[in-house]
């Protein structure tokens, strides 16, 4: 007995090499890149972007209509990065009028059961172990990681290479090289394992951890904190995306030790 056939809408845009298991659907306005792999029951929405090389395991809803009671049916899409893994039951909703998009980067690895929502955008080589749910119009950016059972609110960034523990909810911006954690959410120390092992120099994960200590462990508010690290830090680029991270966080930053 033939396997039963996917189905693919006929104005779906598929690239080469790309392989559709039994019962995936795919509609129209899709497009697939090259040398995808599209398991069985999934669901591919209208306004995907795929890139090449992702793979899409069972039970994930790529693209589907925003959780948002103030979309209206406007065009929006879902944009997915070259080598990104999505794993079994991932929903990932597209884009409303705001961004007009939801996006995720290269190399991105989208555990279990992971939720992202309407207008979120994922750098590349994000990790979001099971069950993370981020509400709308999140940032992650690049490198980040976050474990198992995260839930990150609505219009929260979270920055470069931090690491945010499991069974936390993040309500303030997280800064870039950090790692948070507890109840509620605080800066834990940087995220050095992590700088090692991406090939961050013993002098730069020293600097970073000097700016943190200022900001966190010295007992300044942020505005005379960031004033001295503007003045005292030695210059690198970590110290200017720390602080341009920090200056854009009109919504606060998460809490220091306590």
């Amino acid at each position: 007995m033939p396997n039963p056939a996917p189905y693919i809408h006929p104005e779906a845009i598929i690239g080469q090499n790309v392989t559709i298991e039994p019962f995936a659907f795919i509609s129209k306005n899709v497009v697939i890149g090259d040398g995808c792999w599209i398991g069985p029951h999934t669901s591919i929405m209208e306004g995907a972007r795929i890139g090449k090389n992702c793979k899409i395991f069972p039970g994930a809803v790529i693209s589907g209509i925003p959780q948002d009671l103030k979309f209206h049916g406007e065009e929006t899409t879902t944009e997915i990065g070259d080598n990104t893994v999505i794993r079994e039951c991932v929903t990932v909703n597209r884009g409303t009028e705001d961004k007009l998009k939801t996006v995720i980067g290269k190399n991105c690895l989208l555990m279990a059961y992971v939720h992202i929502a309407h207008d979120c955008i994922i750098g590349d080589n994000v990790v979001l172990a099971n069950s993370v749910n981020l509400a709308g119009h999140v940032c992650i950016e690049d490198f980040a990681i976050l474990e198992g059972y995260v839930g990150v609110s609505q219009f929260v960034s979270i920055g470069a290479h931090s690491f945010v523990s499991g069974q936390t909810g993040v309500r303030k911006n997280v800064p870039p090289f950090t790692k948070a954690a507890r109840e509620p959410l605080q800066y834990v120390g940087i995220n050095s394992v992590g700088l090692r092992r991406r090939g961050f120099t013993n002098e730069s994960i020293i600097q970073i951890e000097d700016i943190y200590r200022t900001l966190y462990v010295k007992g300044l508010n942020v505005t005379n904190a960031t004033a001295v690290i503007e003045q005292e830090a030695p210059s690198s680029k970590e110290k200017d995306q720390i602080l341009k991270f920090i200056r854009n966080s009109t919504n606060g930053i998460m809490r220091g030790l306590s």
